[in-house]
C-alpha cells in the first residue's frame, strides 16, 4: 500500500520518538498537535491526514495517551538515513 509524501514524513516523525496530542471538544476534534522526540512541534499535520493514518491503523493510543506509531505504521514507512 502506498503512501503519501505527507503521511511519510508524520511516520517518520513517530518512528523516531514523536507523538501526535489531540484535545477534543465533546466528540469532536479541537485540536491536533504533532511533536518530535526533541519537543519541536511539527506544522505539516491536520485533521484529514491524522484520520487517513487512523483509518490505515498506522497510529493508536492506548488509555488516553498521545498517539504513537503502530506496528503497521512501522511496516508501511520507508526507511530513509534521515526524514529530510
Amino acid at each position: 500500500m502506498d503512501i503519501s509524501r505527507a503521511e511519510q514524513r508524520i511516520l517518520h516523525l513517530l518512528a523516531q520518538g514523536g507523538r501526535i496530542e489531540t484535545t477534543r471538544q465533546g466528540k469532536k476534534l479541537a485540536e491536533l498537535h504533532c511533536y518530535s522526540r526533541d519537543g519541536w512541534r511539527f506544522a505539516g499535520l491536520d485533521e484529514h491526514l491524522f484520520r487517513k493514518l487512523k483509518r490505515k491503523r498506522a497510529i493508536a493510543s492506548k488509555g488516553g495517551a498521545p498517539y504513537r506509531i503502530t506496528r503497521r505504521g512501522l511496516e508501511l514507512v520507508r526507511a530513509e538515513l534521515d526524514n529530510r
